[in-house]
């Protein structure tokens, strides 16, 4: 059983919107700090954003190119983490992925790929007109 699955992607238009969801079901999201990733065909894989476990404001961005575009949530209920990702650029076709650590800050931006406990399958998002 995969211990993160993602949804939530699709195809949709440049300029539009989607949330992606990362749910577990073997474990509670609220003492995982949370981060979002993606990689595009032939591209190394790209750190977006992260939310800490110990405050749902607490966030890192990893990534530049989606700076007031994308934002990360918790969903505590739903033991989800959301990533809502508006204004979207066929740039941002990717496959999108999240990963979880137990009770450890978000990664440093030098080092987001490192010291995740568990990783998703991805979702694929193609922003195509």
């Amino acid at each position: 059983q995969v211990p993160l699955v993602e949804s939530g992607g699709g195809l949709v238009q440049p300029g539009g919107s989607l949330r992606l969801s990362c749910t577990a079901s073997r474990f509670t999201l609220d003492v995982y700090s949370v981060a979002w990733y993606r990689q595009a065909p032939g591209k190394q894989r790209e750190g977006l954003l992260c939310i800490s476990y110990e405050n749902e404001n607490d966030t890192t961005n990893y990534a530049d190119s989606v700076k007031g575009r994308f934002t990360i949530s918790r969903d505590n209920a739903k033991n989800a983490v959301h990533l809502q990702m508006n204004s979207l650029k066929p740039e941002d076709t990717a496959e999108y992925f999240c990963a979880a650590r137990h009770t450890r800050p978000c990664p440093l931006p030098t080092h987001y790929i490192y010291g995740m406990d568990y990783w998703g399958k991805g979702t694929l998002v193609t922003v195509s007109s």
